[in-house]
């Protein structure tokens, strides 16, 4: 089998300009367990860079000790090349040139939407106000600078804390699940306002979210977190496309499992033998599939399409339910090989009957194979 090929990484430092953001090899320690092992990142100035994991994987953490209000058990920070902090020396947290936004907005009640704005500004009043008429222009809330938070819905008050975190102009946006609070729809308008803010503004944004759609939506670069370490690195179109694991990625979509086991570099599947190299005889391997990927074929008087050199052989399979989604019909399978399970993604509606027959092939080039979890090398 030939492997999918992702499109080469970018040089993430074309002009090798000194990294906005520089994180070298920071652990943090609770209670002898690191929750942040050996964590490095850099982020250049515009650039939108996402920390991506599930909850408790340590990348809130790993914000926290940037923005100077945790501290790390080892490593440094600099900022434009600076050191801010490392073991010994701690730059206080108002001096880092740091905007901070998360999820529940912060907005303090008792003042205007033109004040909580300006909380953070000093200097002359003419130019403070200046600045939050700016702000509030270019989140397309000019309207309400005389409001107070409690008349404005959720996406306002959004719109309010990233002009008020923007107003001091910092280095560096530090964005901790800023959108979770938001329903779908809004969400996704509201994200991509704040993402053109953003860039026009010219800061350096870490953004830390659960959701890889989010992370495919807005980052120029994605930081997959697990168990306190950075697992994989890189644009978002290699991330997907090339994971480092089977994990990873599950963690970006539904996936297909497909397993077997290594025969003088080949693996036998219900699809075909599949070219594992590297691969150590009788070792169990797991073969990855994505359920778009999944081609579905008529069942013609117990035949199927014949073999390509691109999706292989055919498997023959039974529906056992179908599901319209929305934009997709989800179809699930019971394989008539081993009774195993397998999902597919069909554009549109497309709803056949439980127990109808047809065939599948898979796509393999966009297969990834994995040794599989928990599993070896026979005896």
């Amino acid at each position: 089998m030939t492997l999918q090929t992702a499109r080469p990484t970018p040089d993430p430092n074309p002009t090798n300009m000194i990294p906005r953001l520089d994180i070298r090899r920071i652990d943090r320690v609770f209670g002898g367990r690191k929750v942040v092992d050996d964590v490095s990142l850099t982020v250049l100035p515009g650039q939108v860079t996402c920390l991506l994991g599930p909850s408790g994987c340590g990348k809130s953490t790993t914000l926290r000790i940037i923005a100077g209000v945790d501290r790390q058990d080892a490593g440094e920070i600099r900022i434009d090349g600076q050191l801010v902090c490392d073991t010994v020396f701690r730059l206080p947290p108002e001096r880092r040139s740091v905007g901070l936004m998360f999820q529940d907005f912060a907005l303090f009640p008792h003042l205007s939407v033109a004040e909580n704005v300006a909380f953070g500004l000093t200097g002359p009043k003419a130019a403070r106000r200046a600045r939050v008429e700016d702000l509030l222009d270019r989140v397309a809330l000019g309207r309400f600078i005389d409001a107070y938070p409690h008349e404005l819905s959720g996406g306002e008050q959004q719109r309010v804390a990233l002009a008020r975190a923007l107003a001091p102009r910092p280095k560096i946006m530090l964005m901790d699940e800023p959108f979770s609070g938001l329903d779908n729809r809004l969400r996704d308008e509201i994200r991509d306002q704040t993402l053109q803010v953003l860039k026009d503004e010219g800061a350096a944004v870490l953004l830390v979210t659960h959701e890889p759609d989010e992370a495919m939506r807005m980052a120029d670069e994605i930081a997959l977190m697990r168990g306190g370490r950075i697992v994989q690195q890189g644009a978002p179109y290699n991330i997907y496309n090339a994971p480092v694991d089977r994990a990873a990625a599950a963690f970006f979509s539904d996936i297909n499992v497909i397993r077997g086991r290594v025969q003088n570099l080949l693996t036998e599947t219900p699809f075909g033998k599949f070219l594992t190299p590297g691969m150590a005889d009788g070792a169990e391997v797991d073969i990855i599939i994505r359920p778009q990927h999944l081609r579905i074929d008529f069942d013609r008087n117990g035949r199927g399409p014949n073999p390509t050199a691109e999706e292989g052989v055919a498997a023959r399979a039974c529906v056992e339910r179908a599901r319209f989604m929305g934009s997709e019909s989800l179809v699930e399978f019971r394989m008539d090989h081993d009774g195993s399970a397998l999902r597919a993604t069909v554009p549109a509606v497309f709803l056949p009957q439980p127990g109808t027959p047809m065939w599948l092939t898979i796509r393999r080039d966009r297969c990834f194979v994995f040794p599989r979890e928990g599993g070896g090398r026979a005896a």
